[in-house]
């Protein structure tokens, strides 16, 4: 299911972090090299800041963007008085712990960072940017961290962690910095659930900008379809209140391709009624790994919409601190979540359990706000890789082709998710003209790769453009990533990712990528494109980002997004986003210089 967040929380941000290396003040970035920013009167370097001013004013009049200078202590002081989060700054207390996400293989290495409280923050650093000539990132949690900002400004939005549930209307709202276990606890009390993905500690904003296939997605669509209103800040710091009405292109625009259109502050978006589920797991050994992918594809032509369900093959690392059962073994995981009775639902489940003997089966009736034990995302931070392909449909010798490529004899550890997807997720969302961007609704099938990059958790991770080993120092990763399994990232043999990881992590980050190029190949007379949202790592240096940008939208689509990108950004302020995907055609060189 959907766990991701491209943006780079509040849960997820306290997290303990290892102390990672001191990234120096680069003097060339400064107009006073002399001059230590750290040293600035009122400059915040930490904790959750002061009153600092009124942190912006809503309609502001747009700074025009200057040429790109290195930010002074003047304006950084002056940052400072107009933002109540904390203004920080490469070398001083609390800079690294910020711009650290739960993607560990990337990190920001701004030449600021603003801990947004409010808004009015991300105003004030917006205009700031655009002043000092700085290209914008954003991070909440860093789960799809897809494209790290090498230099530049950060708006950290972790600190605006706002939710508020309406019964009445069956809505909720959330700020920028809200994960969906905030939001799932604030609506269960009333029998309302959101379309969430299937890990709490996920952002919710930049997954619904995304789309957004979460537990519920066969029967009421993509987190993106239930968006009321957009609060947005754009690239002339502007506050906008989007909705279908006030701006219908626009708003369209921002469910299901929204990133790099602005800096949503806030969303609200419609709750459904469950208050229970029936699902869980059922996981079978490896020996009955071809009798499962086959029942499996069987089973997705009968089910109803109200069952959302996907698979998952995963060879679990030999060590002592996994439960005997899945310690060193291969296991294939049939994950469900269906809405209608246990007493159905046990009816529906039938043909698979048909096929033999379980390691476990873990099928039950739940609250919803248990949804998130059905797939069990490891909650530590770690190094991933992935990428995925969307499919028209599949057939089990094809499925069998990349279960054989991605399984315990792989060179590298893989993790192999395929999604059921269609039901209300193949319907449009809203009124035609304002239905959300989401691209190929079409699709049947979501496939999805994912690996652990041993090495490229200390520093500043991978590089930016070759996948170097700067500040790398060979440190295993803590799992294989979301959708996962919580296990330490090394294989069935514990050899981790593959034998390339001795040669640092730009060699096992090559070695991931040629796994995972083959095995996609095996399904490519179904592929119709891919899901922004399930984009992990660094692609804007591969060698085909145009080709990966394009493949997120049909051709229309991405000509429209690309239009409307260059008219609310027309100086890719916001380029630090997944794939470039409304930029890659007209502004190539950002999509290259991307870290992640």
């Amino acid at each position: 299911m959907e766990s991701n967040d491209h943006t780079p929380h509040t849960r997820q941000s306290r997290h303990t972090h290892p102390t990672h290396p001191t990234h120096p003040t680069h003097p060339t970035r400064h107009a006073h090299p002399t001059q230590d920013p750290r040293q600035l009167p009122g400059t915040r370097s930490g904790g959750s800041g002061g009153s600092g001013g009124p942190g912006g004013r809503t309609g502001a009049t747009p700074i025009p963007a200057a040429p790109a200078t290195p930010a002074t202590p003047s304006a950084l002081a002056e940052l400072v008085r107009q933002t109540r989060g904390p203004v920080l700054v490469p070398g001083g207390e609390g800079y690294d712990a910020e711009r650290s996400g739960f993607q560990r293989a990337y990190r920001h290495r701004p030449d600021v960072i603003v801990g947004a409280e409010c808004a009015g923050d991300v105003v004030a650093a917006v205009r700031f940017a655009r002043a000092q000539g700085l290209p914008v990132a954003v991070q909440a949690t860093g789960h799809g961290l897809s494209a790290a900002a090498d230099g530049g400004l950060l708006i950290s939005t972790r600190r605006m962690a706002g939710v508020r549930v309406d019964a009445a209307a069956g809505s909720a709202r959330a700020e920028a910095g809200v994960v969906w276990g905030q939001v799932v606890e604030a609506a269960a009390p009333h029998g309302l659930a959101p379309l969430n993905g299937s890990s709490p500690g996920v952002g919710v904003i930049s997954y619904t900008l995304g789309g957004g296939v979460g537990v519920l997605a066969r029967t009421y669509g993509f987190a993106a379809d239930q968006v009321r209103s957009v609060d947005l800040v754009t690239a002339d710091a502007r506050q906008l209140h989007v909705t279908a009405d006030s701006d219908p292109e626009l708003f369209r625009a921002l469910l299901g391709g929204g990133h790099g259109l602005g800096v949503v502050t806030a969303m609200e978006f419609g709750l459904v009624p469950v208050a229970r589920l029936y699902g869980g797991q059922l996981v079978f050994g490896g020996e009955r790994i071809d009798e499962a992918l086959a029942a499996y594809l069987r089973w997705t032509e009968t089910v109803p919409d109200e069952l959302t369900s996907s698979l998952a093959l995963i060879a679990y690392p030999d060590l002592p601190q996994l439960p005997e059962p899945l310690r060193g073994r291969y296991l294939a995981q049939i994950r469900i979540a269906y809405t209608g009775s246990a007493e159905e639902g046990e009816r529906l489940v039938a043909p698979l359990r048909a096929v033999g003997p379980r390691v476990s089966d873990e099928l039950r009736e739940m609250p919803y706000a248990d949804s998130h034990t059905i797939h069990r995302d490891p909650s530590d931070p770690h190094a991933y890789d992935g990428d995925n392909a969307l499919l028209s449909g599949l057939d089990v010798d094809a499925l069998h082709r990349v279960a054989v490529l991605t399984g315990p004899d792989a060179p590298t550890m893989c993790v192999l998710q395929l999604n059921h997807l269609g039901g209300a997720m193949a319907k449009r969302g809203g009124p035609e003209e304002v239905a959300g961007s989401v691209g190929h609704r079409d699709a049947r099938f979501a496939l999805r790769l994912l690996s652990p990059l041993l090495g490229a958790e200390a520093g500043d991770g991978l590089g930016a453009d070759t996948g170097d080993d700067r500040g790398a120092d060979d440190l295993g990763a803590d799992g294989p990533g979301d959708g996962g399994t919580g296990a330490d990232g090394r294989g069935a043999d514990g050899r981790g990712s593959g034998e390339a990881a001795s040669e640092g992590p730009g060699a096992a980050l090559a070695a991931v990528r040629a796994l995972h190029a083959e095995a996609l190949a095996a399904v490519a007379p179904w592929r119709i494109g891919r899901s922004v949202n399930f984009l992990f790592g660094s692609h804007g240096e591969r060698p085909d980002a145009a080709e990966m940008a394009r493949s997120v939208h049909d051709a229309d689509e991405h000509r429209r997004l690309a239009g409307l990108k260059a008219h609310h950004d027309p100086e890719n302020v916001f380029r630090f986003h997944p794939s470039g995907a409304a930029t890659a055609d007209r502004t190539p060189a950002a999509v290259t210089t991307a870290r992640g």
